[in-house]
């Protein structure tokens, strides 16, 4: 499962900035999110956290696009779950 957000800049000359949040399942039936943030075509951070339960790892995926939807982000793309842009 994946998700896109993105935000317009202020000023006209500047980069975008963007959030990816993907939920992926290991090899060993864990869940890693990632949590990618950064200007575009600039520097980006990566984070991640490993889970051991589906519903933990669907909470914290739900929390972390709640919480760039209300800083300002758009949903620009998501991909996997029907729901996943909370519509």
């Amino acid at each position: 499962m994946r998700i896109y957000l993105q935000t317009m800049p202020e000023a006209g000359n500047e980069s975008p900035r963007f959030v990816q949040i993907t939920l992926e399942q290991d090899l060993l039936g864990g869940w890693t999110l990632y949590r990618e943030s950064g200007v575009q075509g600039g520097k980006t951070t990566l984070k991640r956290d490993v889970f051991l339960d589906r519903d933990k790892a669907l909470d914290a995926f739900t929390k972390a696009r709640d919480a760039q939807i209300k800083k300002g982000f758009k949903v620009m793309f998501s991909q996997g779950q029907e729901s996943a842009h909370g519509r």
